[in-house]
């Protein structure tokens, strides 16, 4: 019973190691890789069939530098199309901008392209996987590098366009915040760069950008004024509110705009004094900009005395539109007997000085106010002033007797 026990056993222990091979599937042949389909026909040439290195025939390293030379005229090749037929569409359009960005791709489209085709010609022939990965990864750094250049000029060509536009109205603040803007934007350009080239290249970039992340926060909050005024100042220069030499009302503020800067934003006022307002206060206040109204509009209220006829209230006002409206600045006139003042008649005047000189007005106004006081004086009519007039009742037998000022009480006749 124990050795038929014991064969039984045996033979169980032999079946299994057997039915597990076959069980098991079918191991799979390793796939050759894919013969090249660009050869130029070196792979016929028995002589070219010697493998010098790493196993690859020495037609393949013929076949690549002429696939290198191909791809080298044909990345040239589209930047003459670009330098000529593009150039050429760009320079019948109004704008420059167009002429500006076609004048950026020329060298780093032949550049990209070039590349393209490098990468293209790594999948056409077969390479080692070290010689592959590394060229693979130097042909993405060189198109990180195009495309960064790219943006950096781009960043040149916004400053460019933007300091032209700022130039007439503020040239100090151009030439002192722009570029402090345009630096600003080339190094976050640089950065975001490096992290997505170096994330591409297999590079783990997680810590570096938290770390960027509290460092850009610790900043902020340690900055966050200065960053305010920094921003106002790029809205101001964007929105263009006011510009340098422009009379300016800000709550309180009545005065001169001198210059424009990083911090804060100079005002002359009407008394004189330098006010020195933040540019976070200036890009968040109501301001009234009175040196860009149209015309210098003037209200007056000319009463004449009560004891005035209807028919010389009538020629004041046919005498006052003699004098204001053939003025050569007039732009509009308003003449109006509107309202019985309690001590006059008043005559409403709304005169539009059609400039925006405040001096030249005051001069201007000066002489058509005297002239009016001289055909008013000629005319006979008075100009009325505030005046009162007191009723006395008497209530008792007092009156003045004498001149002096003695008052004489005379008694009442029984």
């Amino acid at each position: 019973m124990t050795n038929r026990y014991f064969y039984f056993r045996l033979t169980a222990l032999l079946a299994v190691p057997w039915a597990a091979e076959a069980a098991a599937p079918p191991t799979a042949a390793p796939v050759p890789p894919p013969e090249p389909w660009l050869t130029f026909g070196l792979d016929r040439f028995p002589a070219l069939q010697v493998a010098p290195l790493a196993g690859i025939p020495l037609w393949q390293f013929l076949a690549s530098l002429i696939y290198v030379f191909l791809a080298f005229y044909l990345s040239k090749g589209l930047d003459t199309f670009i330098n000529g037929r593009l150039k050429k569409w760009a320079s019948k359009t109004e704008t420059t901008v167009d002429d500006l960005i076609i004048e950026l791709l020329r060298g780093p489209v032949r550049v990209t392209s070039f590349v393209i085709l490098l990468h293209l010609g790594m999948q056409i022939y077969s390479w080692p996987e070290g010689v592959a990965a590394v060229f693979s990864k130097g042909l993405k750094v060189i198109v990180a590098l195009s495309i960064t250049y790219v943006l950096l000029k781009l960043v040149d060509v916004w400053m460019g366009w933007w300091h032209e536009r700022a130039a007439g109205d503020n040239e100090q603040f151009g030439k002192q915040l722009l570029p402090l803007i345009g630096k600003s934007l080339k190094v976050f350009v640089a950065i975001v760069a490096t992290l997505v080239t170096s994330q591409n290249l297999g590079f783990n970039v997680t810590g570096l950008i938290a770390s960027l992340s509290i460092g850009g926060l610790a900043v902020g909050l340690a900055a966050q004024d200065t960053l305010a005024n920094l921003f106002g100042a790029v809205a101001i220069l964007v929105d263009k509110p006011f510009k340098v030499g422009d009379r300016i009302q800000l709550d309180a503020i009545d005065g001169t705009v001198e210059t424009i800067g990083f911090r804060s934003t100079r005002v002359r006022n009407q008394d004189g004094f330098l006010v020195v307002i933040p540019n976070k206060t200036m890009g968040n206040a109501a301001i009234t900009n009175v040196a860009e109204r149209p015309n210098i509009k003037t209200m007056m209220n000319i009463g004449v005395t009560y004891d005035t006829p209807a028919e010389k209230v009538q020629r004041a006002m046919q005498i006052i539109e003699e004098i204001y409206k053939p003025h050569p600045k007039t732009s509009d006139l308003i003449i109006s007997f509107n309202k019985f003042e309690s001590s006059s008649l008043n005559i409403l005047v709304v005169h539009w000085w059609n400039s925006k000189d405040f001096k030249e007005y005051l001069q201007g106004f000066q002489q058509l106010n005297l002239e009016l006081k001289r055909r008013f004086d000629a005319e006979g009519i008075s100009f009325a002033f505030p005046t009162q007039t007191v009723y006395l009742r008497q209530e008792s037998e007092w009156r003045m007797a004498a001149l002096d000022g003695t008052a004489t009480a005379h008694p009442k006749a029984s």
